[in-house]
């Protein structure tokens, strides 16, 4: 069973936020199309004195920025930034208003919409078994497949459902959260950073959309060092 999200449920700290996501659909109607999104995997993201341990992966991490000022405001909204100059991706703001915090939508499975969800990517359907797993597999394409855009889209409110710019979100969340979880380092994510040292990212145990593990750059000469050292997991 699911229930639309509150504001009052998103004001922890990112990191704890995060699994409680995993199994919740976001559902997009973008010039008057709907999509249905299974969350599948994600990543918490702090900034500049959120929670105490300093989160150096962050955008946030050197406080309030124009590309970062979402992060910043009230639970409920989405961020929505663009990755290399080419991929919209979506973040689920969380944590005390005032206090910069995200968690990453890294991947999902796409339960109604299918043909929408290809069409934006550019995917020649009908669809096979591997083609549905990589629709919206990664940040990236799940950001095509829900159809949301940087910076038409940055900021919408998924709990009001206000329309912004021909867009309406709205979050569901499972009424008790899953238990078969899995966490490990973000992926991708440069240093220290993208190391067991931030055990961040939340994925569901087995789900064949979730996304392949790859280190940033110089994330695995940390690991190697913090191995050698014998620092403990924050």
């Amino acid at each position: 069973m699911t229930h639309l999200a509150d504001r009052a449920e998103l004001v922890d700290l990112p990191v704890d936020v995060a699994p409680r996501l995993l199994g919740a659909h976001l559902i997009t109607v973008v010039d008057g199309v709907e999509t249905r999104l299974r969350i599948t995997e994600v990543e918490a993201y702090h900034g500049k004195g959120t929670g105490a341990v300093p989160d150096p992966g962050s955008h946030a991490r050197m406080g309030p920025t124009a590309r970062n000022a979402t992060m910043w405001g009230e639970p409920g909204h989405l961020y929505v930034y663009l990755s290399h100059g080419i991929h919209s991706c979506i973040n689920v703001v969380c944590g005390p208003e005032g206090e910069a915090g995200g968690v990453l939508l890294r991947a999902g499975e796409v339960v109604e919409g299918t043909d929408a969800a290809a069409a934006r990517r550019g995917v020649e359907t009908p669809l096979g078994r591997t083609a549905l797993r990589d629709l919206a597999r990664g940040p990236g394409r799940l950001g095509q497949a829900v159809g949301l855009r940087h910076a038409l889209h940055d900021g919408i409110d998924f709990v009001s459902g206000a329309e912004l710019h021909g867009a309406v979100a709205r979050l569901l969340l499972l009424d008790e959260p899953l238990s078969d979880v899995s966490a490990g380092p973000r992926v991708g994510v440069a240093g220290v950073a993208g190391t067991s040292a931030f055990p961040w990212r939340f994925w569901i145990t087995g789900d064949p959309t979730v996304s392949p593990f790859r280190w940033g750059r110089g994330a695995a000469e940390a690991a190697a060092l913090l191995d050698e050292l014998g620092d403990p997991v924050a």
